[in-house]
């Protein structure tokens, strides 16, 4: 079997199923989940009468959406039709939407240049591509993403099914654990608000860390990755730092595997944590390799008893040495929540936007609107989701040519060279400190000039100015980049203060010719208008941006 790019005859051709003449719209048929636990589906009501805007027609295999509290009648109203069988449902359509990987006997139903949309996993299941090739269809793996792409955000299934796992794993944990979450003081006495630490701060633990904060408990935090410790702050929570300098960045927004002397480090933090923390949540994963061992059983032997674990990466072994994949059970009194269905927990949230994510993949696949889809390996984002290609196998991608990753860490490593350059690192201060005092020298000779020869009136305008000039440099520049979206919304409302002084020129003045100047009154108007827009406009920001945080 042939791995690898395709051929130049295969780049961007449109993948049309045998038999169906050119510009026929296609089928897309979702059939019924069989894993064990599934329940989420593929497609809703709501996106089906999307993809029919698009061309295609919809087939849904009665039952599919049973288990995430949809009816076959919703999606016939949507204008679906409903497939009684798998076997006719799979024969019958173009393009298949799954959630999960086939099985062998659903890629037997499949038919030959059909074109399969799902979760595959390759690197986990190269048994599955085989046979996949071997049916000489075209497969788009939706977790072979390139994740990285700032356009491939609104196809990213990943993100949106880790941000549910998240949201469910703290509602596991407060289901399994004995008290409140929040802290109370009632005329029983008092209760002490939980406390609970979050052992990866990716998608999927950033929603856990918003979750449990929300109800009200006391969260702790920690990733590989330092950059992600403003975002554990923004949510509530705190970061708890290794005591060992290591970058754990590893592209694609997952974290890479650390030196032993980190490791070592970061299981003395994680065992401080078990002993004083109540709930341990984990959620950490590496891309192709089965999930790190973060807590121990002499750990879990030091939770106090009643204390909960919930390790969302069960499916891949677990983070946790006593999980049981797909079970919650009692250890050394403490719980230790396994479950590998998170996600279909809550089936009709999570089929939602999934459903959204297939959507916004099609309509890239289908940018004609004539319900055919085109397959376009030249695209970024579609080449890196496509891992068979008309029965060739093409993964994995080669790195996308509109990221290049390779070539900026090189230039970010620059920097420190150069300074050993100069020496020890202060040598270039003096320098900067003659520039600075040559520009102070130049302004103060500017200012002088300029009092010295202009009117009184205008001296007064431009000290106001300079001053204005200043303190929105300090009010600005000073204040950290998260923060400046809600700053610059309030200071546009604050600037205002200009229509003050177009509403003064904008009354009669008398030029030089003992005439109102108009030139003078349009100019004014013009400002009123524009800083009535900028006013209006700030207060309109801010108040959209504060609703968002209000419950």
């Amino acid at each position: 079997m042939q791995t690898g790019a395709p051929t130049e005859k295969q780049v961007g051709d449109t993948h049309t199923p045998p038999g169906l003449p050119s510009g026929t719209a296609q089928r897309i048929g979702v059939p019924r989940e069989i894993f064990p636990g599934e329940k989420r589906v593929a497609t809703m009501p709501e996106v089906v009468q999307k993809l029919i805007k698009l061309g295609f027609t919809v087939s849904v295999e009665s039952g599919a959406g049973e288990e995430a509290n949809v009816s076959d009648e919703a999606y016939r109203a949507a204008g679906a039709t409903v497939i009684e069988g798998a076997a006719k449902l799979w024969a019958s359509s173009d393009i298949v939407f799954k959630v999960r990987a086939p099985t062998a006997d659903e890629v037997a139903l499949m038919r030959e240049g059909s074109s399969l949309i799902s979760f595959i996993w390759p690197a986990q299941n190269p048994e599955l591509m085989q046979q996949l090739a071997a049916k000489k269809v075209t497969v788009l793996a939706i977790d072979a993403l390139p994740r990285m792409l700032s356009r491939a955000q609104k196809m990213d299934a990943l993100t949106s099914m880790a941000g549910v796992t998240g949201y469910r794993a703290v509602i596991e944990a407060a289901n399994a654990f004995g008290r409140f979450f929040n802290g109370q003081i009632t005329a029983a006495g008092k209760v002490p608000p939980a406390k609970v630490f979050i052992a990866g701060a990716g998608v999927a633990g950033l929603a856990a860390i918003g979750t449990a904060a929300g109800l009200g408990a006391i969260v702790r935090a920690n990733d590989t990755r330092a950059e992600v410790a403003d975002q554990v702050t923004s949510l509530g929570g705190e970061f708890v730092k290794v005591d060992f300098e290591e970058e754990g960045g590893g592209g694609g927004g997952y974290a890479k595997v650390m030196s032993e002397g980190f490791q070592q480090a970061q299981r003395a933090m994680y065992a401080k944590q078990a002993r004083e923390v109540d709930i341990i949540i984990t959620t950490a994963l590496i891309p192709g390799k089965p999930a790190p061992k973060l807590i121990t059983a002499e750990m879990v032997m030091s939770m106090k008893p009643g204390s909960v674990i919930v390790d969302m990466a069960a499916e891949q072994g677990g983070n946790c040495e006593l999980t049981e994949p797909g079970k919650a059970v009692v250890k050394h009194g403490v719980t230790i929540v396994g479950y590998t269905d998170l996600a279909s927990r809550l089936s009709t949230q999570s089929s939602t936007l999934y459903a959204n994510n297939l959507f916004r993949l099609t309509e890239e696949l289908c940018k004609t609107k004539d319900g055919v889809i085109n397959v376009n390996m030249e695209d970024d984002a579609i080449r890196g989701l496509t891992v068979v290609k008309d029965g060739q196998i093409t993964w994995p991608a080669p790195a996308p040519k509109s990221v290049p990753a390779a070539a900026a860490k090189p230039a970010a490593s620059a920097a420190p060279a150069a300074k050993k350059a100069h020496g020890h690192g202060g040598a270039s201060e003096p320098m900067a400190g003659n520039k600075l005092a040559i520009m102070f020298g130049v302004t103060a000779a500017l200012f002088w000039f300029i009092g010295a020869n202009a009117p009184a009136a205008f001296l007064g305008h431009f000290t106001v100015f300079v001053l204005g000039c200043f303190i929105g440099y300090m009010v600005v520049w000073n204040v950290k980049p998260a923060l400046h979206t809600p700053l610059m919304s309030v200071t546009n409302a604050i600037s205002s203060i200009i229509a003050i002084g177009a509403l003064v020129q904008i009354s009669p003045i008398t030029g030089a010719a003992g005439r109102p100047d108009e030139l003078i009154r349009w100019i004014a108007a013009g400002g009123i208008v524009l800083t009535a827009i900028n006013m209006f406009g700030g207060f309109a920001v801010t108040q959209r941006m504060l609703a968002m945080f209000r419950k």
